[in-house]
């Protein structure tokens, strides 16, 4: 039960701070400012309640860590009923504050109206590549040969820079509950895009977990 209740807190404040970030201080801190929102939450996260659940916070993440065999499915299923129950209640709680989705709940998107425009095989090209990319560093920086005490911050540097990179693309998911906390509320198109954002990180996460289940990414 601890497991569950961490990872329901990690993945509401994921989604308050970084999401946050976007709808309540986007205009003053921009691109970069709301990109270290979502990269110092998970790293804040990461040490707070990582020592309990391993502060997966987000589904693709629990998906790559039983496909490397690091998880039953068991446990894997209760995370993401605590990731995304997280998620919902973060835009919930964002969605008080703010008191309108005029300006969206920092939904994640693509195409015309969204960010740069960018068409859907671009959104779905970077969520799969980001993911995978994102799942390798945390694999690796948990690890058993890994460098005790620094898998937060690298975990937290690495979702940053997904983030300076993509938020034009899609507003950066690697994570779907994530995508699906501010969808529920804002509907419409955040909605009926939804499907990238579950189908691309899941793909992802499978990659580059195999990297680690198959030993192609190994220490000597």
């Amino acid at each position: 039960m601890s497991k569950i209740i961490a990872e329901f807190i990690g993945t509401f404040a994921l989604v308050l701070f970084g999401c946050g970030a976007a709808v309540l201080g986007g205009d003053h801190v921009g691109q970069l400012g709301i990109a270290l929102a979502f990269g110092f939450a998970i790293i804040a996260m990461a040490y707070g309640i990582g020592p309990v659940s391993g502060c997966h916070v987000n589904p693709a993440v629990s998906l790559a860590a039983f496909v490397a065999g690091r998880m039953s499915a068991k446990e894997m299923l209760l995370y993401w009923v605590a990731q995304f129950a997280g998620a919902a209640a973060g835009a919930a709680v964002l969605l008080c504050i703010a008191g309108s989705t005029a300006h969206g709940l920092g939904q994640n998107g693509w195409g015309p109206g969204y960010g740069g425009a960018f068409p859907v095989h671009a959104a779905f090209v970077f969520e799969v590549v980001m993911t995978a990319l994102f799942v390798i560093v945390i694999l690796g920086s948990t690890g058993t040969d890994a460098a005790p005490g620094f898998a937060g911050l690298g975990i937290g540097i690495a979702l940053a820079v997904i983030h300076i990179v993509g938020i034009q693309v899609t507003g950066v998911s690697v994570n779907p509950a994530r995508s699906f906390g501010p969808a529920i509320f804002v509907g419409g198109q955040a909605l009926a895009q939804l499907w990238l954002f579950f189908v691309a990180p899941a793909i992802g996460a499978v990659l580059g977990a195999l990297l680690y289940r198959f030993n192609l990414l190994k220490v000597g």
